[in-house]
């Protein structure tokens, strides 16, 4: 579907050299729902306008400069949650153990890579998926197609899929609620390299590959406690770590609407996320997507597939960072584990022969989705650590760097993804498969693809 929405203050067929967060209104507009009542969700935007913004610009400037040290070799860059988050998800206890996850996987990665992880990640937001289509037939009857809790609900009823602009509100809400507590956790020690032992999660204390992680934990309690007292003190610095968020930036008006400029910094800035990425499927040079990011601050990044052409990379590249910028580009590479030796090394050699400057992660989830035998979308463990081990020898292969990876995970005790140290089969796919959308990760296979991941890196 091509559809276009303005909003209060648009200023229509806005030209390259004019851009404004309204500008995209120029060009087409996909994956965009189709709302009812305009004037209702006119209402919607000029309240979710006026809210107060998310994140802060200077924590915006920080992550960039971060990403510029991973684009350089000096960290690696774990990015991971929810596929798609649910109003339902957001409660304490949950968010809680996404958290664990990410530092855990990141606690294993800082000592097996010896260098800093930056962590994004993918929640506080990422309430809206792109669809295959824009509606689903179920025993003869046809209804638009779930789209995300941001813009309608998943039951299989005319009502629940009407899209509904009060859900941009709503998701504010729970967004500045799941940051909120996310902060207050990590400024409260919960991330203490000290106290590691906040992390744990009580149901995976028997997980097949806990105690290799609890040993690697215990190694890095020993250097901490020998730097400590080389020092004679403290070490501050592993009290708290920098902590970052990170949506797919999918319906536009939403995203118009909560891009502001700031005091004392030029130009503007997209303040509902710290990270917006563009998916693949909206990542067309003459698109709304790509207008609507090419004039923001934020660094931003871009999914790209074994479809896209050279030409095609250099453009993005072009257009997006036209300045060459360290930090601002992120190229996300998900190709899937039978296509990456084909599709990867000549997207690595587009960008370089055109002197882009961009940090390169590996998203090894979307490229490996299958339906079971039993109807379920799952993913396969293997093919997930093998798109992994093969972007590293590639890249290696092709003198460039591998800065990361982008993960879809939870901190629950899912059954939605095949294999992994407890070896899930079709058969246990029934059992816990609770994804609205994409099948994650859970914790013991997100844990175990860290382990894998500073052995073949």
């Amino acid at each position: 579907m091509s559809s276009t929405l303005s909003i209060p203050g648009a200023v229509a067929g806005a030209g390259a050299s004019s851009w404004n967060p309204q500008s995209w209104q120029s060009k087409v507009a996909i994956q965009q729902p189709e709302y009812p009542d305009r004037a209702v969700l006119d209402a919607a935007l000029a309240d979710l306008a006026r809210l107060p913004p998310l994140v802060t610009s200077w924590e915006v400037n920080a992550l960039k400069a971060q990403l510029a040290q991973a684009q350089a070799g000096k960290r690696f860059v774990l990015q991971g949650g929810d596929c798609a988050e649910s109003f339902a998800d957001c409660e304490s206890g949950i968010i809680a153990n996404r958290l664990k996850v990410l530092l855990q996987m990141s606690l294993v990665l800082v000592h097996g890579l010896r260098q800093p992880v930056l962590r994004i990640g993918r929640f506080a937001g990422q309430y809206a998926k792109p669809r295959s289509t824009d509606s689903e037939t179920r025993d003869g009857v046809t209804l638009p197609s779930y789209r995300g809790d941001l813009v309608n609900a998943p039951e299989f009823t005319a009502a629940a899929r009407i899209a509904d602009p009060q859900r941009l509100l709503t998701a504010h809400a729970r967004s500045a609620m799941t940051m909120n507590f996310v902060r207050g956790l990590i400024d409260g020690g919960f991330a203490d390299l000290h106290h590691p032992e906040y992390w744990n999660l009580d149901w995976a204390q028997a997980a097949p590959r806990a105690a290799e992680y609890r040993e690697r934990v215990d190694a890095i309690g020993e250097s901490l406690r020998f730097m400590e007292t080389l020092a004679g003190q403290t070490i501050g610095d592993f009290n708290r770590v920098d902590f970052y968020t990170a949506h797919e930036a999918l319906l536009l008006c939403a995203e118009a609407a909560q891009t502001r400029q700031v005091p004392r910094q030029p130009g503007w800035y997209n303040l509902s996320t710290h990270f917006p990425w563009i998916g693949m499927r909206t990542a067309a040079v003459d698109g709304a997507h790509v207008e609507y990011f090419r004039g923001l601050r934020n660094p931003i990044g871009v999914k790209v597939g074994p479809g896209m052409s050279a030409e095609w990379m250099q453009q993005l590249c072009e257009i997006l960072n036209p300045d060459g910028e360290a930090g601002r580009l992120t190229l996300i590479h998900r190709m899937g584990a039978g296509k990456i030796a084909q599709g990867l090394p000549g997207l690595i050699e587009a960008v370089r022969s055109k002197g882009h400057q961009v940090l390169w992660i590996c998203d090894p989830m979307h490229g490996n989705t299958q339906t079971a035998g039993n109807g379920f979308k799952t993913r396969r463990f293997d093919d997930i650590l093998r798109e992994v081990e093969l972007a590293f020898e590639i890249h290696r292969a092709c003198g460039s760097r591998l800065g990361g990876v982008h993960l879809e995970l939870t901190g629950e005790d899912v059954t939605e993804c095949l294999g992994g140290a407890r070896d899930l089969t079709e058969d246990d796919l029934h059992r816990a498969y609770r994804s609205a959308v994409d099948p994650r990760l859970n914790y013991e296979q997100a844990l175990e693809l860290a382990l894998r991941i500073v052995s073949v890196k």
